[in-house]
């Protein structure tokens, strides 16, 4: 039965996802726009109507996160085998495709809403989805952070009644620059950030990693986290300048503050959470600087070698006897030639190795930003950022894959089984093709970058150097001599993502739990009992201490009240 399930849904999502991007494809071709009206009630003249829209944009992404669940279904029939429960996980990872649908072909803000909830919900049940305290914890503070995006997008919502329509798209150009969109873009932005974890909600990506990591493959590469990307792409241009260099500022520092928070890192799957986050930042900076097109072609290329990238650490944990920290491990090419080809070949990816899907949405991204009018604070943030990627990216390299054979020898390595196999080769395929294919289709027409010889060279210069970097870091020897053991507080520092995730669970929760506990001992518990019996035995227990304290047999205590019996024998013989 559960067999059947997997493979039964990986059909479905697989050939509809090819259908969808075949459309896709057409669209773009003819430059079609479709809207498509669904009267869902008619009653005594008054209807509720369903908007989708469908145009080469929805189409793509849909195509692309029904083809990368399916497989990511199929992959999870291996990974989950033995699990009691697998018939409800799938139900819950085709929820998520149905309200990540919901989100991208609505032009709507109440079905935006539905489909925004229907992810925060279902990502909650995935990330507890192995009960124990810790995966708890991580479902909280993945909800919360992800509430506060759903009271801006109600605020939209409320604000649009003024419009007559909650159909954002018919609004965004006729009132671009006026209050009333200026206010609404404020609070896209901040639903937007809250999902897609930047500064100052960062801390809930990396904690989500409790899920299973089939789940962390479709929520990292092209849904849940991708969806606040989405949302600023459709509303872009309502942006106002100060938007755009709040989003320019933000989402620079994200991209820094992830990219050096991963050389930190230990956790195999938080290094690759880490580094969607930093790509997330880079989306967004695209964004801010008004090249919405190129975000999107990222968006789908990152979508394609993230997900092999987590499918592959998958594989890597699932031999390891579900050890995660890469000290743990070293010399697996030769005992996982294909899972370590893969995971190189998603790593080089990521880099922007010329020719693999990376290399044609990244390198196109770094070379526009430098002909864009950008002050030197984001153009530094960005370059310096990618020569982050690309430093622990080679770290992880080195830690996996190379280096000695830690503790590998100690656990019966295995290449991964057949489904979870089919899975990666799938993703594989697209990963090197993806690229070239979509920049041949949504940019036609050939365009040439002019840029001076040392911007052209830059972007080589830094991943070259990051590369070096992330080589150097990883053959320190382990002695006295650590950088980490010498600058501790950098270490802690740049390794925690800046203190965030204590903030966002003890700094938030310290300040409401202390005045509930105070109001609690004064007020539920009765200020007759404080101020009466408790408060008088406490005051008598203080009076005993002291008491029992003057009557132990000690010299000094005796003097001492020999002297002031003495004092006050001579005052009262003064008067």
């Amino acid at each position: 039965m559960p067999v059947s399930v997997c493979f039964a849904s990986f059909i479905f999502l697989f050939f509809l996802g090819w259908f969808c991007c075949f459309w896709g494809f057409y669209f773009i071709l003819f430059d079609l726009v479709y809207f498509v009206d669904w009267v869902v009630v008619s009653l005594n003249g008054s209807s509720v109507v369903m908007t989708f829209l469908f145009d080469w944009m929805s189409l793509l992404f849909m195509g692309f996160v029904f083809i990368i669940s399916s497989l990511v279904i199929l992959y999870s029939d291996d990974y989950m085998f033995g699990d009691l429960n697998i018939f409800r996980f799938i139900s819950l990872v085709l929820m998520f495709v149905v309200s990540m649908m919901f989100l991208i072909v609505s032009p709507n803000m109440i079905s935006i809403l539905l489909g925004w909830d229907g992810l925060g919900l279902v990502s909650y049940l995935l990330v507890i989805y192995y009960q124990n305290v810790s995966s708890y914890g991580a479902g909280m503070l993945t909800v919360l952070s992800n509430r506060i995006g759903d009271v801006a997008l109600l605020m939209v919502i409320a604000w649009m009644l003024n419009f007559g329509s909650w159909s954002f798209i018919y609004y965004l150009d006729f009132l671009s620059g006026s209050i009333e969109m200026g206010l609404i873009s404020f609070l896209v932005v901040l639903a937007a950030m809250t999902s897609s974890a930047q500064i100052p909600f960062s801390s809930w990506l990396p904690a989500a990693m409790a899920a299973p990591t089939p789940v962390s493959a479709l929520v990292h590469s092209s849904t849940l986290v991708t969806a606040g990307v989405y949302l600023l792409i459709r509303f872009s241009p309502s942006f106002g300048y100060l938007l755009n260099v709040i989003l320019l500022l933000v989402s620079g520092l994200t991209m820094f503050m992830a990219g050096l928070g991963a050389n930190f890192e230990f956790d195999l799957k938080s290094i690759i959470a880490l580094s969607t986050l930093s790509q997330l930042g880079l989306m967004i900076m695209t964004i801010s600087v008004g090249l919405s097109g190129l975000a999107f072609f990222h968006l789908l290329t990152h979508a394609l070698f993230k997900a092999l990238l987590f499918m592959c650490a998958g594989g890597v944990i699932h031999s390891m006897g579900d050890s995660q920290d890469i000290r743990f491990m070293g010399g697996l090419s030769v005992y996982m030639p294909f899972t370590s080809s893969c995971l190189m070949v998603s790593n080089f990816a990521l880099c922007g190795m010329p020719f693999l899907a990376g290399f044609y949405s990244k390198d196109f991204i770094l070379e526009m930003f430098s002909m864009s009018y950008v002050n030197i604070f984001g153009f530094l943030l960005l370059f310096v950022s990618t020569g982050l990627t690309v430093c622990y990216s080679f770290r992880l390299f080195y830690f996996v894959l190379c280096g000695d054979f830690n503790f590998v020898s100690s656990y019966s390595m295995a290449e991964t089984n057949y489904s979870m196999v089919v899975g990666m080769i799938g993703l594989l395929v697209m990963s090197v093709l993806g690229g070239s294919s979509l920049m041949w289709l949504i940019c036609p027409t050939p365009s040439v970058v002019c840029l001076p010889y040392y911007l052209s060279f830059l972007t080589l210069f830094v991943v070259f150097l990051g590369g070096w970097l992330g080589y150097g870091i990883s053959s320190f020897s382990f002695s006295d001599y650590l950088f980490s053991m010498y600058y501790y507080g950098v270490s802690s520092f740049s390794g925690s993502m800046w203190f965030m995730p204590f903030f966002s669970t003890y700094g938030v929760s310290f300040g409401p739990l202390g005045f509930g506990y105070g109001s609690m001992s004064v007020f539920d518990s009765g200020w007759m009992e404080y101020f009466g019996g408790q408060g008088l035995y406490w005051v008598l227990f203080s009076l005993g201490s002291v008491n029992q304290w003057a009557q132990y047999s000690s010299l000094s205590v005796f003097l001492g009240f020999f002297v002031m019996w003495v004092v006050i024998l001579l005052f009262l013989l003064a008067f």
